[in-house]
């Protein structure tokens, strides 16, 4: 009672109280290690992919595959790696297979990791090549018949570019829409590559947006 008191007083005269100090996260990936990725129409073709665990204050929070990208020097981008139950109702016992997912954006400082909305990603097909603040892929309808190049800002709502390709020669094997977009700064541009139809260039013309990362408590 008497702390109380001394507070509200202190408070009453204007004087300031000292704040708590924010609690500071640690922020570190772990190990690498190879999982098996079943792909193909019947999904018998075996893809290794290198993963590792995402560490927040020393517990595992994702599970990301292949590179990261540092956006700033505190944020950073990468793609998820899931384990999902592949076990049909009249089997016994849990049969799990890693699935690649969506991208993640992470905080160094405040622990933060959140999920990143790409317009038209598909974890299956598409492959993200990042620069700067930018992602440039190939999306997809959601029926998967039309394939649409397209250059994503972190911060922004709508895409920078969404364009539509010729529709590529049907194939089940992952990443078989387009060869991975090719930057180049200074001018800034990206280069895209459809499989089955010329490639072409676009300029990015726009500003580095600010990304300003909530104060969290490392939760998603």
């Amino acid at each position: 009672m008497k702390i109380t008191a001394a507070v509200c007083i202190l408070f009453l005269l204007g004087i300031p109280v000292a704040e708590a100090a924010p609690k500071a996260h640690v922020v570190a990936l772990g190990k690498w290690s190879t999982v098996k990725w079943l792909v193909g129409v019947d999904e018998t073709t075996i893809v290794e992919l290198k993963i590792r665990p995402l560490l927040v204050d020393g517990r595992i929070k994702e599970f990301l595959v292949g590179a990261i990208h540092d956006v700033t020097d505190r944020t950073f981008v990468g793609q998820r790696v899931y384990r999902l139950n592949d076990s049909l109702p009249q089997e016994n016992g849990a049969h799990w297979r890693w699935e690649r997912g969506g991208w993640l954006l992470m905080d160094r400082v405040t622990g933060k990791v959140q999920a990143i909305a790409l317009a038209g990603f598909d974890p299956y097909q598409s492959s993200v090549t990042w620069f700067r603040d930018y992602a440039a892929y190939c999306g997809f309808s959601e029926d998967g018949s039309k394939v649409f190049a397209t250059v994503v800002q972190l911060a922004r709502r709508k895409p920078l570019l969404k364009k539509s390709v010729d529709n590529p020669a049907a194939s089940e094997m992952p990443e078989s829409a387009c060869v991975a977009p090719v930057w180049q700064k200074a001018p800034s541009r990206v280069t895209f590559q459809p499989k089955d139809g010329p490639k072409f260039v676009y300029s990015i013309r726009s500003r580095a947006l600010d990304l300003v990362a909530e104060d969290g408590d490392g939760e998603e």
